[in-house]
């Protein structure tokens, strides 16, 4: 999987049903032409929905969130707060 093809991107903290503070992150890429997209959640680090992607491509992703899980979420927790925004 390059990585120069690829683009992450990440929600504010949200609440799933269970109320649990969770972020949203989507990893997407165009291939020939084609947008691929995995989906996932934190703080899980799972991979929820996807399509494009080889099982080993899914497996880097859920680590590569693992081992960056305390950034991303410091991230979504500023985009949480507009007022941090001004």
């Amino acid at each position: 999987m390059a990585v120069d093809d690829l683009t992450m991107t990440y929600s504010a903290i949200l609440q799933d049903k269970d109320n649990k503070k969770i972020v949203r992150v989507s990893f997407e890429r165009n291939r020939n032409g084609i947008k691929e997209v995995a989906e996932a959640v934190l703080p899980q680090c799972s991979v929820v929905r996807q399509n494009g992607y080889s099982d080993e491509e899914i497996t880097v992703l859920e680590e590569y969130m693992k081992n960056n899980l305390d950034d991303i979420m410091g991230k979504a927790k500023i985009i949480s707060n507009p007022l941090k925004w001004l």
